[in-house]
């Protein structure tokens, strides 16, 4: 493992039955720590750099603290996708299944404009669900999907199989026990 990828790996806990019994929740930790945290950004923007990128999503609420410096590292401009009610003005929204229920995100209507790149990032990819509705969110509004990315993907969830014909970027997969 390259030295960048040890240290982005330290970033990351693997907390075990929450938050509900059998459900692993995968988070990023000390996501401000310096090096690390600029690895994993600029390792990420090095994988979609060539793709057009004109807008990249931040999801709530760790997509926020990596797709922020991505969007800067690529000239992007950076929206936030965020819980139900956060958002002061009108609003799309898309509910979505976890592994333990349903879920909502709304963006601003006019957030994405009609044939943007658009990059998602988030910290981690489990199952799928969050990253896919935020596809279907920016579609909706008209842009494209140039990918999405995370730094970290819990493999045996089968998030993937969600995104299947979109490209999805993982610094670190996690294959589980």
């Amino acid at each position: 493992m390259p030295a960048d990828l040890g240290a982005i790996s330290d970033l990351i806990r693997v907390i075990p039955d929450y938050p509900i019994d059998e459900v692993s929740f995968g988070t990023s930790r000390r996501c401000s720590a310096a090096r690390p945290g600029s690895a994993a950004v600029t390792m990420l923007a090095d994988r979609f750099r060539d793709h057009g990128v004109t807008r990249v999503i931040g999801v709530e609420a760790r997509g926020f603290i990596i797709g922020a410096p991505v969007a800067v590292e690529l000239g992007a401009g950076f929206v936030p996708i965020r819980k139900p009610g956060k958002l002061p003005w009108a609003v799309a929204r898309e509910e979505y299944t976890l592994e333990y229920g349903t879920d909502k995100l709304e963006i601003h209507r006019d957030a994405i404009h009609p044939d943007e790149c658009v990059l998602v990032i988030d910290d981690v990819l489990a199952t799928g669900g969050t990253a896919a509705a935020t596809a279907r969110l920016v579609e909706a509004l008209g842009g494209s999907i140039a990918g999405l990315g995370f730094i970290l993907e819990l493999g045996e969830l089968n998030g993937r199989s969600k995104l299947e014909g979109r490209h999805v970027e993982s610094l670190i997969t996690y294959a589980g026990s």
